[in-house]
């Protein structure tokens, strides 16, 4: 079983590494690393986030034509694990036996229209951090920030700029939603991800803000081990039928 992980905006592959040491053996971790960070620092950024999709979907179809996976995606990357589901669909590959959306809303709640990437530096960043998950060090660090800034401005970007299209036909695999207690997405938002799914889902309420996956490495692991290996797990959930 092949777990593909998708980053939070601004965030890289690395954010997943410590997953290695919790995962079941029979787990292969494979985090994903998007255009412009990490090794992939030279490759430029996407315009918009369908063609990030059509970049993640390209560097993993070779992988998912007879294999049996999951995806875990982290408020950016639940919204791309979402759009790449339809994607694989349509391109008529294997489809994933999980999806577990984390720290996200569903994709038909309408946003506010803030259009945080395109303000002066300084706002920019203050935003930012209100949101919490980045180091201080990064904004206190003219070198890290040079690097860090282009690549979460044009995140949210492609987030802001996201238009919802609804489907008739919904997700036919196994869902599981995680949210933080103190996150400002609450229990309507998360039960919305109903009209998202063909069957029931869990929901997993976890200790923590927004980023509550940098905290609990080692309860999100064994709910993934759990989930994904059938077996029973000791931890704060709620099933839902749709």
């Amino acid at each position: 079983m092949i777990l593909f992980c998708l980053p939070y905006a601004g965030g890289s592959e690395a954010i997943y590494y410590k997953w290695k040491k919790y995962l079941d053996s029979s787990i292969e971790l494979y985090p994903i690393e998007l255009k412009g960070r990490g090794k992939r620092f030279d490759k430029g950024f996407y315009e918009n986030l369908e063609e990030a999709v059509d970049d993640i979907f390209n560097n993993i179809k070779d992988k998912i034509d007879n294999t049996d996976y999951a995806i875990y995606g982290h408020s950016m990357g639940s919204l791309l694990a979402y759009e790449l589901y339809y994607k694989i669909k349509k391109m008529g590959y294997l489809k994933p036996k999980h999806i577990f959306f984390s720290g996200y809303k569903a994709p038909s709640i309408i946003r506010t229209k803030e259009n945080i990437y395109d303000l002066p530096d300084y706002d920019f960043i203050k935003k930012v951090m209100e949101l919490g998950g980045t180091p201080e060090e990064v904004f206190n660090n003219k070198e890290l920030l040079e690097v860090f800034l282009p690549v979460i401005r044009n995140d949210f970007k492609i987030l802001e700029n996201y238009n919802y299209k609804e489907r008739e036909d919904k997700i036919e695999c196994d869902v599981s939603i995680l949210y933080g207690n103190q996150e400002a997405i609450n229990l309507e938002d998360v039960l919305l991800w109903k009209n998202h799914v063909s069957s029931g889902f869990k929901i997993y309420n976890l200790e923590g803000n927004h980023f509550f996956i940098n905290k609990n490495v080692k309860n999100i692991s064994n709910i993934i081990n759990s989930t994904l290996l059938r077996n029973n797990i000791n931890t704060k959930e709620i099933e839902y039928g749709v």
